[in-house]
């Protein structure tokens, strides 16, 4: 259920669904998403479905990974600095990995955090550093950031997180509570910043604080 034949057959139906970056598309079927799974569900790893982490969290669906990388890249093939809010474990940062100079991923569960922090580390991701932290201030001292990718929903977009933007950066982020959330891409030009509502999304809520 790892062979290159089962993850070709996933690209397929990313394809199929709508995802066109074929950058994103050739990265996605090289990226061994059974490594951030526990191993029992491995033969699951290749289905366009999200599954269970531990502590409440689930690894995205490759669907949502694709779709939020290609939509974070816009019509760019590499990004300078980009800040991840919410790591779970790991899948999402090391897909970005490849289109990135720096990538900055924040997580707030601390077992999540160390698993994926030495999972990405024993994987050769070397331009990916993890913070401990619950991401609602971002990383102000890492940044200005050219693009922003949130794995959680807020109520309301952070105001922080915004002006973390570089000019001319994208931020991409699920907004809404538990019933209704949508997907939006917001960028920033100068001072004025444009939102853009693209589709349905469902996350898990963003929430304050470190979990120990």
């Amino acid at each position: 259920m790892t062979s290159q034949r089962t993850r070709d057959r996933l690209v397929q139906r990313l394809r199929d669904a709508g995802i066109t970056n074929e950058q994103v598309l050739a990265v996605m079927a090289t990226t061994p998403r059974h490594l951030f799974i526990d191993e029992a569900l491995a033969h699951h790893a290749y289905e366009d479905t999200p599954l269970p982490i531990g502590h409440g969290q689930t690894i995205s669906q490759p669907y949502t990974v694709a779709r939020m990388t290609e939509l974070l890249l816009a019509d760019q093939q590499r990004l300078g600095r980009v800040l991840e809010v919410g790591t779970g474990c790991g899948y999402q940062s090391a897909v970005l990995s490849p289109f990135v100079d720096q990538l900055y991923s924040v997580e707030r569960i601390e077992p999540l955090y160390q698993r994926a922090r030495n999972r990405l580390y024993d994987l050769r991701y070397r331009n990916v550093n993890c913070s401990l932290s619950d991401g609602g201030w971002g990383l102000p001292d890492k940044g200005p950031f050219d693009g922003i990718l949130v794995a959680a929903a807020p109520e309301v977009v952070p105001e922080t997180l915004k002006q973390q933007l570089a000019d001319g950066g994208r931020m991409v982020i699920p907004v809404g509570g538990r019933k209704k959330q949508r997907l939006l891409m917001i960028s920033r030009d100068g001072d004025e910043f444009v939102t853009r509502d693209l589709e349905d999304a469902l996350f898990v809520p963003f929430l304050a604080g470190v979990q120990r």
